[in-house]
Order: structure tokens, then sequence, then C-alpha cells
């Protein structure tokens, strides 16, 4: 009896031990295989490649006894020659909002919006052998993100009406001089059978010289199938003074359909350099988790007074896409 006693309560212990231990796992990945074609006035961007990129997901959630919801995410590159983990978090939510703890994007990419946005496999062209753009920060009418993944902080307030808001903070290092905090804040409404998102975004990384800022604001206006977005972006750091500007149009004209077009300009105060790029995008599902996206874009870059290639042409794509 006692020996059946002791094993009843093992089995019982060890019962409530994985019960407490489960968590909802999710796996998802995608993998994409693209052809370019690219019509460019340097001689080493001219011409057609292949190319691919794929990632995995890993997510794990759970719910303690007290209500707090726990989550794990982990995002591995996987494609040929390229394993990096891209990101690696996690997240403690409850009524007090949401803490993230770990490398994964700041308020500078949860919080925006932004014109592409809209536009799900842009290529902005830029000069320079393979098609490389060392001037220019912001050409995407984006805030630039100055932490990039790296390991954060980051909490978020709990929603309050149609407003969230937020903060990040990167200690690069122990000295201090290479810190990044972002803050963000958004607000959804209806206007006229229309959801309208107002939002903005600021972001500073302490620098010996000079301080390296970053700001973007946006508004999003989505009627039926119709949807739009309108950004302004600035970068400020030593000899840069950046403004980019862009807006973007997405049409869902079937269920197996959509369409999107949007123009960017950047300039520098500091340096002259102008770029420029216009494009159309079409996606269109071949079959649930199957897509075939196409991209043609006209692009122009003036080197201004940095010694870069100054470039232009068109850059069209072909990306076959399976998403699992």
């Amino acid at each position: 009896m006692r020996k059946l006693l002791l094993g009843t309560t093992a089995l019982a212990a060890a019962a409530t031990l994985s019960a407490n231990a489960l968590a909802d796992v999710s796996i998802s990945g995608y993998y994409e295989w693209r052809y370019e074609s690219r019509s460019s006035n340097v001689t080493a961007s001219d011409g057609t490649t292949f190319g691919s990129d794929s990632e995995i997901a890993i997510k794990f959630s759970n719910k303690t006894d007290s209500g707090l919801d726990v989550g794990l995410k982990l995002e591995l590159e996987t494609d040929a020659g390229n394993s990096a983990v891209q990101e690696s978090a996690i997240t403690i939510s409850g009524g007090f909002g949401k803490v993230q703890l770990g490398g994964d994007d700041g308020m500078n990419d949860q919080i925006p919006v932004a014109a592409l946005d809209l536009i799900g496999e842009e290529m902005l062209s830029t000069s320079g052998a393979g098609g490389t753009l060392t001037g220019l920060k912001i050409t995407a009418a984006d805030m630039a993100n100055l932490a990039g993944n790296t390991n954060k902080i980051a909490y978020t307030l709990p929603a309050m009406g149609g407003l969230t808001a937020g903060v990040s903070h990167t200690n690069a290092t122990a000295a201090g001089d290479s810190d990044t905090t972002d803050f963000g804040a958004k607000y959804t409404m209806s206007a006229g059978g229309a959801s309208v998102t107002i939002a903005g975004a600021t972001g500073t990384t302490e620098n010996s010289t000079q301080d390296i800022d970053s700001q973007v604001i946006g508004i999003k206006v989505v009627a039926g199938n119709v949807s739009a977005i309108v950004s302004q972006a600035e970068y400020e750091a030593s000899s840069q003074d950046e403004e980019s500007t862009g807006a973007s149009l997405s049409f869902k004209v079937s269920d197996a359909m959509k369409v999107g077009v949007f123009t960017v300009e950047t300039d520098d105060d500091s340096t002259s350099e102008e770029y420029t790029n216009t494009g159309a995008e079409l996606n269109y599902q071949i079959a649930p988790g199957l897509n075939a996206i196409i991209n043609v874009e006209d692009y122009e870059y003036k080197a201004g007074t940095t010694g870069n290639t100054a470039d232009s042409g068109t850059h069209s794509k072909l990306t076959i896409k399976a998403t699992f």
C-alpha cells in the first residue's frame, strides 16, 4: 500500500509539473525565391540575378495562475549559408500593459506607420556595385532603425480607447555612450466609415560627437478594399540632415489579388544627395500559402557632394513565396 501511495503521489506530482509547464506552441515559416532584372547605369548592377530568403518563427505562449500572459518569440534565418538568430525575446502582458525583454524590435518598428507598410517586396534600388548605398539612411519615408534587434527592454501601455503608446531602451555599452531610446504613439479612430490611424515615433542614439536622431509620422486610412498611407521621416547625425516623404496605395482586387503603388523621395541638405523611387506591386495568391509577387520600380539617385556613384534605372522582380 505504501509503495502504491508513493507511486500515485509521484505520478500526480509529475502530472502537475507537466500541466504547469505546458504552453501553446506555434511554428511558422516562409521561403522566397526571386528572379530580378535591373537596368542600371552602374555596370556592376546591370543585369539579372537569382535570389532567395527564408525564415522560421517559433512562438510559445502561456498564462500563469495570476493571469499574466508570458510569451517567447524566436526567429531564425534559414536561407542557404545563413543560420543567424534574427530575433529572440520574451513578453509579459497583463493589466499593466506589456513588457518585452530581449533582442527584438523597439518602438521604432512596433508603433508607427510608414508609406511602404502597404508594399510587401519593395527593392528600393540604390547606387554602387550590387546596389549598395553608403550615404542616405531613410530612403523609405520611415525612421532609421537605430537599435536594430539588439537586446533591449520595451514597455507598451495598456490600450486606452484607440490610443497606444510605448518606450524602448537599448543599453548598448557600459560607458553609456551608444544607448538608444525610442518613443512611439498611435491613435486609431473611425471617420466616415473608414479606419484612420495617426502614428509617430522618435528615437535618439547617444554619440560622443553628435547624437543620432530620427523620427517619423504617418497617417493610414482604410476604407473597404482600399488602404492608403502618407508618411514623413527625418534623420540627423554628424554631416547628415535627411528628410524623406512617401505615399502608397493598396487595392484588394479579389480574395486572391492585391495591387499596390508607391512613391518616395529623400533629400540630404548636408550633402545635396537626392533619391526618388516610384513603383508598383502585384500580389497574386496561386493557392493558400503560395503567392506570386511582381514588382517594378523606377529610381534615380543623385550623389551630391558625397563622391558616391550616381545612378538611375528600372528594377523588376518576380518572387515566388511559400508560407507555412
